[in-house]
């Protein structure tokens, strides 16, 4: 197996090297490259390798700027700092991917995917490629720094770093802030969540998104939920939905 390996870290291109190497003996790694114009330059050059391993973020850009500068034939596997929460992007649209540092469980599972794929038991690569513009953008989206509000006949911007959470009531959308104050936002709450970072913020609920900053106590409550005591907030019954409490854990854990 003849395979490409795309990373703009030497360390971990040499650990990821050996790693594949101690998996399947009979590899050949046909070059290392570290910049997006070095593989855009190598792609169009050579014959398509076996497997590509790609970083998503390199010296000189993104990765993706391989995809649209030379046509890519050959499957890839991500190698990425990403954290797993982010990463669901890429698992929505069936590109595999292997966190950093490097797992040899992870990398074998990978290639175990990349097998089934040659055999034609996956998904065709076109298909995937189709979809990694949709995965990248999605991990390097550019969140909302402020939202700006209208306060009688004046407008005003509000730091998303000062706000606690956002609460939905009665068709309106609120936020409050670690200053006690409560503005209504031009945005549904379903809006919102996807305008702010999922890092910071979390949709416990249909009415509530809370940030890890605006929890002052957890308590277990009924059908396994959880009951949040939140900074600024008077409501006693923020609770976070029953399917939404394991993801809301790792959330906090990470």
């Amino acid at each position: 197996m003849k395979i490409l390996i795309i990373e703009d870290e030497p360390q971990a291109a040499n650990r990821l090297e050996t790693l594949v190497k101690n998996l399947e003996p009979g590899v050949t790694v046909l070059r290392k490259i570290d910049t997006v114009k070095n593989a855009v330059a190598w792609i169009k050059s050579n014959p398509a390798p076996d497997l590509i391993f790609m970083d998503i973020q390199l010296a000189d850009g993104i990765s993706f700027q391989v995809f649209e500068q030379c046509e890519v034939l050959s499957p890839v596997i991500f190698t990425t700092a990403y954290d797993e929460y982010a990463l669901k992007a890429f698992k929505v649209n069936s590109i595999d991917y292997i966190l950093k540092p490097f797992d040899q469980d992870e990398l074998a599972a990978a290639l175990t995917k990349f097998r089934r794929l040659v055999k034609g038991e996956a998904a065709p690569q076109h298909a995937v490629l189709d979809n990694i513009g949709k995965a990248i953008a999605m991990l390097t989206k550019k969140y909302k720094t402020r939202f700006v509000i209208k306060v009688g006949e004046h407008l005003k911007s509000v730091e998303v770093g000062d706000i606690l959470f956002f609460l939905s009531l009665e068709k309106a959308t609120f936020c409050y802030s670690r200053d006690g104050r409560k503005n209504i936002l031009d945005y549904t709450l379903d809006q919102v969540e996807g305008l702010v970072d999922p890092e910071r913020f979390f949709r416990i609920n249909r009415k509530y998104i809370v940030s890890a900053d605006a929890i002052q106590d957890m308590i277990h409550y009924t059908n396994s939920r959880l009951r949040l005591v939140l900074k600024n907030s008077d409501d006693p019954e923020v609770i976070v939905a029953r399917e939404r409490v394991q993801e809301f854990r790792e959330w906090l854990d990470r």
